[in-house]
């Protein structure tokens, strides 16, 4: 039985489903972005009366009693949210490195650096590659003793599309594709 694949939304405060932003700790500024976004998802999940009591909220504010109204952040969770935009920050200015590095003669690796920023579990991944390609992948650490998947043979363009179907979460803007060949020598 062959099923359609299900498009998810996903918030674009926390990167969770808005089922769960709750838990993220960063709810006001989630259901913000939901309402203006996506409203009818709003209506679904938390009903008419939020969005009434929003509107509401928003006329007390227009006429003028203000911030005394607002106070209703607390220190945490305010921590919190600002250690989540830094975090979300660091993610949208990660890159993922592919780069084909030749071995002898013909041979050729490709290797994954940077998936594990996007919370990909790279064991997971080398398997799928692995599985997809029918070659060898394995997780190993780079000079800088940093985890990469290395996938024996030359799979930089299906790795590319490949990520990007997986894991919607990576952007395809943070995906580079470097290829290093090894120097020739010269004649003598």
């Amino acid at each position: 039985m062959i099923m359609d694949p299900r498009n998810l939304l996903y918030c674009g405060i926390c990167t969770m489903p808005p089922e769960y932003c709750e838990f993220s700790g960063t709810q006001e500024k989630c259901k913000e972005w939901l309402q203006d976004h996506h409203e009818d998802v709003f209506v679904d999940i938390y009903g008419e009366k939020e969005l009434i009591k929003g509107i509401e909220q928003v006329t007390v504010e227009d006429e003028g009693e203000g911030k005394s109204d607002r106070t209703f952040v607390k220190d945490k969770s305010a921590k919190l949210e600002a250690k989540l935009e830094r975090e979300n920050k660091k993610k949208m200015s990660s890159r993922v490195t592919i780069k084909r590095v030749e071995r002898t003669k013909r041979k050729r690796i490709t290797t994954i650096h940077g998936l594990d920023i996007f919370g990909v579990d790279l064991k997971k991944a080398a398997k799928l590659f692995a599985n997809k390609f029918a070659c060898g992948s394995s997780v190993a650490k780079n000079n800088q003793n940093q985890d990469e998947i290395v996938v024996q043979g030359d799979f930089s363009d299906e790795l590319i599309e490949l990520i990007i179907t997986n894991w919607p979460h990576v952007p395809e803007d943070n995906i580079d594709y470097i290829e290093e060949q090894k120097k020739k020598k010269a004649p003598q």
